[in-house]
């Protein structure tokens, strides 16, 4: 039997106000969790216009302060939420990572949501090829 764990940070490992940012930004993302994956497209396209492209040092402070602010997208389950609020706040600061969603390229099914930074995917430990692309917000 396996178990799965929960990623903890401490939250005051984080600065106040990037705090605040980081819970703001992981309310945005609940609300936008629950649309479509078409809604949840177009309305990352919108914000991200006039981002430039965050790095991938940039891109995992941002995971970090989301995960140390919710529980929720510290979980195996909280990965639309936890990349959503993740590509939020770095937008916040002007920057956009490309968000994207795929499903696992061998069986059984399951799907996944994560940032990338340079090509890589942050904060993740699958290898590369182990998910498919469906689609991006670059």
């Amino acid at each position: 039997m396996t178990m799965q764990g929960v990623v903890l940070h401490d939250p005051r490992s984080v600065p106040l106000p990037q705090r605040l940012a980081a819970h703001a930004a992981v309310g945005a993302a609940r609300l936008l969790a629950t649309r479509s994956p078409r809604r949840i497209r177009g309305v990352l396209g919108l914000v991200r216009r006039g981002a430039r492209p965050a790095g991938c040092v940039e891109t995992k402070e941002a995971r970090d302060a989301v995960v140390a602010v919710s529980l929720a997208c510290g979980g195996p389950e909280g990965c639309l939420v936890r990349s959503l609020a993740t590509a939020l706040l770095c937008r916040l600061h002007g920057r956009w990572p490309v968000w994207c969603l795929g499903v696992r390229y061998t069986a059984p099914f399951g799907a996944h949501a994560w940032v990338e930074a340079g090509g890589e995917a942050v904060g993740e430990d699958f290898p590369p090829g182990y998910f498919r692309t469906l689609f991006t917000v670059p």
